[in-house]
């Protein structure tokens, strides 16, 4: 890949403890233009992030150790960190963990049951639209 293209290309953490299931959504994810990098687990992600700092973050909430409810807290009073927008994937569905992430500042909830990892991507370019980032088409 040329280098002007390497240096153009939007950066993605995912954060989810299935590892069958991370390693399908970080296919598709480069697939579709993306820089993946990933973790299966939240405490790891604050590792990755001391030196990294993606344009979107793919947050499971049911994590081993720290959950993604708290890493949402951690990661928004963090002022380098808090302006990283966060899509939540979870099988949680009830109303009332889509709302704590939500006002947790997560920008949009996906639950993983009802979508494919491809239908992941035009969420990610959904929530880029609106966060003014500029995402390859998949």
């Amino acid at each position: 890949m040329p280098e002007k293209q390497k240096m153009a290309q939007k950066k993605i953490l995912v954060i989810d403890d299935d590892q069958f299931l991370l390693d399908i959504i970080k296919r598709k994810l480069v697939e579709a233009g993306f820089a993946v990098n990933s973790c299966l687990e939240a405490e790891k992600a604050f590792d990755i992030l001391r030196n990294d700092h993606p344009d979107i973050i793919l947050l499971d909430l049911i994590l081993p150790g720290m959950d993604g409810f708290e890493f949402m807290r951690i990661k928004n009073n963090d002022p380098r960190l808090a302006d990283i927008p966060v899509i939540v994937i979870s099988n949680l569905g009830q109303q009332s963990d889509i709302d704590h992430a939500m006002e947790l500042g997560a920008k949009d909830y996906i639950i993983k049951a009802n979508y494919t990892p491809s239908e992941f991507i035009n969420k990610i370019n959904e929530v880029a639209n609106k966060e003014k980032l500029k995402i390859p088409k998949p």
